[in-house]
C-alpha cells in the first residue's frame, strides 16, 4: 500500500512538473507584455509584475500595422487549409477506394517525397516562382502547401475505416462520384479532416522562413514577419515582442478549441502519435 502511494505521489509530481513547464512560456509572455517597461528585462525577473499596462497592446494594434500582418497570415492560413483539405481528402480518397495500375507504387513515391528535406527544394521552388512572376505575392505561400503529402496519408487513413458498401450502395442509386466522395465520404471523415486542419492552420500560421524568402513588400508581410520589426540589428523591444506573439496565439486557440472533441478522436482513429 505505502508502495502504491508512493509511485502515485511520484507520477503526481512528474506530471505537475511537467505541466508547469509547458505552461509557463505562456504566461511569461502574457505577463511580460503587460509589465511596465522598467521590469520588462530587470534581473533578477519579475514573476510577479507590480504595475500593468496595456500600452503595448494599443501601440502594437494602432500603430505597428499589426492588423495588416495579421489579416495576411488568417487569409493566408485559412485558404491553405481549406485547400489542403480539399486536395488531400479527395487524392486519399482516390487512393484508397479506387484500383488503378501502379496506385501503390505511386503512393510509396509520394511518401518517400516527405523524407526530403525542405530546405532542398526552396531555390527551385524559387526560381520557378520567378519565372511566372509570383515572388512577393501571397500565391507564392498558398500554392506550394497545395502538395500536402501528410495530409494524403492521413486521410487515406481514415478511408481505410470507412466501408466500401457505401460507395457501391451511392453508385446503385446513379449518384456520381463526386456526390459520393462530397455527400458520403467527407461525413464520415469529419474526426480526420479537423485534426488535419488544425495542423495545416498552425503550421501555416507559424511559417517565417518560407514567407521571408519570397516576400519583399511590407505590406505582403505575415504576422511572423511583422513581430520580427520589433527587433533591430542592435536592439530589441521584448515588451512589444511578447504582446505581439500574445494576439498572434488567440487565433491557434479558437481553431483548437473549437475543434478539440474532433480533433482528439481524429487522432486516435488515424493511430496519429504527437
Amino acid at each position: 500500500m505505502l508502495r502504491r502511494k508512493i509511485l502515485a505521489l511520484v507520477k503526481w509530481i512528474i506530471l505537475i512538473s511537467g505541466g508547469i513547464t509547458m505552461v509557463f512560456p505562456f504566461y511569461w509572455m502574457v505577463i511580460t507584455s503587460i509589465k511596465i517597461q522598467s521590469e520588462v528585462m530587470k534581473i533578477p525577473p519579475v514573476l510577479f509584475p507590480t504595475k500593468i499596462t496595456f500600452e503595448r497592446y494599443g501601440r502594437v494594434v494602432g500603430e505597428l500595422q499589426f492588423g495588416r500582418f495579421f489579416f495576411n497570415s488568417l487569409y493566408i492560413a485559412v485558404a491553405v487549409t481549406l485547400a489542403v483539405l480539399f486536395t488531400s481528402s479527395i487524392v486519399g480518397y482516390v487512393f484508397e477506394k479506387f484500383q488503378f495500375k501502379y496506385r501503390n507504387a505511386i503512393f510509396l513515391g509520394l511518401l518517400s517525397t516527405m523524407m526530403v528535406p525542405g530546405a532542398v527544394t526552396m531555390i527551385p521552388l524559387y526560381l520557378l516562382l520567378g519565372k511566372v512572376r509570383l515572388v512577393n505575392t501571397h500565391l507564392a505561400i498558398i500554392l506550394p502547401a497545395l502538395g500536402n503529402v501528410f495530409g494524403i496519408f492521413l486521410m487515406r487513413q481514415a478511408m481505410q475505416s470507412i466501408p466500401n458498401e457505401f460507395i457501391e450502395a451511392g453508385r446503385i442509386d446513379g449518384a456520381s462520384e463526386f456526390w459520393i466522395f462530397w455527400k458520403l465520404i467527407l461525413p464520415q471523415a469529419k474526426a480526420t479532416l479537423s485534426a488535419l486542419a488544425i495542423f495545416t492552420f498552425m503550421g501555416q500560421w507559424n511559417s517565417f522562413l518560407w514567407p521571408l524568402i519570397v516576400l519583399s513588400s511590407q505590406d505582403q508581410y505575415t504576422l511572423p514577419l511583422g513581430l520580427r520589426m520589433f527587433q533591430g540589428q542592435y536592439w530589441s523591444d521584448m515588451g512589444l515582442v511578447m504582446t505581439g506573439a500574445t494576439i498572434s496565439v488567440i487565433p491557434i486557440l479558437i481553431v483548437f478549441l473549437s475543434m478539440q472533441k474532433t480533433f482528439v478522436r481524429g487522432v486516435t482513429l488515424t493511430g496519429l502519435k504527437g
